[in-house]
């Protein structure tokens, strides 16, 4: 999360000395371009880990991190997340050659063995995945921010930037979710792995343009984020969560542009770094000021390196997929990168620096060989494969150099993997850890089979066998198993429902079991309307709802028994007055709110003798429970202890 000594802007004059001092950020920058000062003939990289802890048990979201830290406080490099159920893993920057790669895949592996160690004493245990396929709406929370100011301050500050009343997640792909929530902590559900590209100031704009370009294949064979609340969507939904998540525009009756603070950029980079600082200082309001005491201008008039700490502060509130970083090297020396922000974290560890690796070994190679990339593919086509990417992952089909269509398994086969087995070389990177890294790619180009794609076809088949909760546990707890057995994903079985001997949904909520999909009436239907409606879909329920969604009654299949027997005893040559939904339902039903437990709707059905329990929410209907969803559970609680 970048600089944690910030605060909200709380005053113009706050805001004014802010804004200020990020301009004067940006032409000792500029000085400091213009005047050759930054780190020359050493390349390096660098990497941050993003995790999740889940419970040992349910393999649900575990939130220690303040906890879990109390016992790391002589670990400098681990540190929290926005939410309490992450932590973040600070890799140490080396050169970029020789055994570079495998050292920072064995730093990554030893230091989440360390993290590992100390929470499984406090019940929880780590997975690493773009989402995590258990975590539920409820857990984004604002009682799950971690608590710390500058968490709260850039909460605070998205807040006041938001034009509407909510934020809208709107995704479509084998499911749909469209969801509104009340703060951007939802952004939470993202993790990733970050990689660092040292780049000098003359070859920034053609490393960054190629980054743009890498952009979409990298992920698209690297997606791991298919899931969320139990909605199979697009391979690589990060991409759209953190936007949609931190998105406080809202829709207008005019073509007015705006941009998202999450973005991917709209041109391609054409003279400077600066270009992409400027930008972003004019499209996007200050959200948070430092503790900023420095003068930057007044260091470099005495030749002193400045930290540059306002515009940092504002970098690190704008999201771009490639974002440019400043930095200071431990020889005083300052130097620029970019950070690599597409791939998400797993699915192992040794997944995630074949990824890297695959990515820096293009960017080497296609440097040198390709040059201005702009010369060979369009700014349109790289954004549109990058969508293709983020919705489709490995089965993604691009438009790439000179105009070619070409499927993304077909282009790193044929072209992307042999660059970065040159790039690598050209860095004088070992040749096993070449082999080690770029096999695990070729292999999984090969087999077809990405994170992402074992996900969805775990949990489609999962699906079909249990209740979407033990799926979506049963998937979770076999990423956990697989991931510490350092197997890359494309070698993983599918899981079964018998891997995970013991299934605990006793804790569960209302709205982690309740029927979404509905099928209601209006209480002026007519009642011959409700009868087929139920027979049809073999119903014994129907909710009866106003224009707004909210509940106005129920319909249950004993009341239409009931009038169709007093319809029995009337005078047959009468004809029959029209019956609606009004007529026969209960106009104050039995409800429930989604955050009850799964005891608490038991025991209301139990003690009402009710089948049946509407889920609703500031009285509007969300979801509805009956006595044959606990049949299903109890139904798979017998099965696993007959088992």
């Amino acid at each position: 999360m970048g600089e944690q000594r910030v605060s909200i802007v709380k005053s113009q004059d706050q805001m004014q000395q802010f804004v200020k001092s990020l301009l004067d950020d940006v032409k000792a920058l500029e000085y400091m371009i213009d005047n050759d000062w930054f780190e020359k003939d050493i390349v390096r990289i660098g990497a941050e880990q993003e995790m999740v802890l889940v419970d040992q048990k349910t393999f649900k979201p575990a939130c220690i991190n303040m906890e879990a830290l109390k016992h790391m406080e002589e670990w400098p490099w681990v540190e929290t997340e926005l939410a309490k159920f992450n932590l973040e893993i600070n890799l140490e920057p080396r050169e970029f050659s020789a055994n570079a790669l495998r050292d920072l895949e064995d730093e990554c592996t030893g230091k989440l063995e360390k993290i590992e160690h100390v929470i499984n004493k406090l019940g929880a245990t780590i997975v690493l995945t773009g989402i995590l396929p258990t975590l539920r709406k409820f857990d984004l929370d604002m009682n799950n921010l971690t608590p710390k100011q500058r968490y709260f301050a850039l909460m605070e500050a998205i807040n006041q930037q938001l034009v509407g009343n909510s934020y809208e997640l709107n995704l479509v792909g084998i499911d749909e979710l469209l969801i509104k929530h009340d703060s951007p902590l939802i952004e939470a559900v993202n993790t990733s792995f970050q990689v660092h590209l040292q780049v000098h100031p003359s070859e920034f704009v053609s490393m960054y343009n190629l980054s743009q370009a890498l952009a979409a294949p990298v992920m698209a064979m690297g997606a791991n984020s298919p899931i969320v609340f139990g909605r199979r969507l697009w391979h690589e939904s990060r991409i759209a969560m953190f936007q949609q998540a931190l998105d406080t525009r809202t829709s207008h009756d005019h073509m007015r542009e705006r941009s998202a603070r999450v973005n991917f950029g709209r041109q391609w980079l054409d003279k400077s770094i600066l270009e992409i600082y400027r930008e972003d200082i004019v499209r996007f309001r200050v959200l948070l000021s430092g503790d900023v005491q420095e003068d930057a201008l007044a260091l470099i008039s005495t030749g002193q390196v400045p930290k540059l700490r306002s515009l940092q502060v504002h970098n690190s509130t704008v999201y771009r997929w490639n974002r440019p970083c400043y930095g200071i090297s431990d020889n005083g020396k300052p130097h620029l990168r970019i950070e690599n922000r597409v791939l998400p974290s797993g699915p192992t560890v040794l997944d995630e620096v074949a990824n890297a690796a695959l990515w820096l070994g293009c960017m080497v190679q296609m440097h040198d060989d390709v040059g201005d990339i702009r010369n060979k593919i369009g700014f349109e086509d790289v954004y549109d494969n990058f969508g293709k990417a983020a919705k489709f992952g490995i089965d993604s089909k691009f438009t790439w150099m000179f105009d070619q269509k070409i499927p993304v398994v077909e282009l790193a086969l044929k072209e992307l993997i042999p660059r970065a087995r040159k790039g690598l070389e050209m860095r004088n990177v070992h040749p096993d850890s070449i082999s080690r890294y770029m096999d695990v790619i070729e292999e999984r180009a090969t087999e077809h089979m990405n994170g992402a794609r074992w996900a969805l076809r775990s949990y489609t088949k999962l699906k079909k066998e249990t209740t979407e909760d033990e799926a979506l546990t049963v998937l979770t707890y076999a990423m956990c198993v697989n991931e510490k057995s350092g197997i890359p994903v494309h070698k993983w079985k599918m899981p079964e429902l018998k891997d995970l001997k013991e299934y605990r949904p006793s804790g569960l909520k209302v709205s982690e079991f309740m029927t979404t999909d509905l099928f209601t009436v209006q209480k002026d239907d007519i009642l011959d309307l409700v009868i087929d409606m139920m027979d049809w879909r073999k119903i014994r329920y129907t909710p009866v709802e106003d224009k707004e969604g909210k509940l106005v009654g129920l319909i249950t299949l004993r009341h239409v028994l009931r009038h169709m027997l007093k319809l029995r005893s009337h005078d047959p040559g009468l004809e029959p007055e029209i019956t609606t939904a009004k007529d026969i339902m209960n106009s104050k039903p039995f409800t429930i709110d989604p955050n009850a437990t799964i005891h608490e709707a038991m025991s209301i059905m139990r003690t009402n003798n009710i089948g049946c329990l509407p889920v609703v929410k500031n009285g509007e209907l969300i979801g509805i429970i009956t006595e044959m969803d606990f049949l299903r559970i109890a139904g798979r609680l017998i099965e696993r202890l007959e088992g």
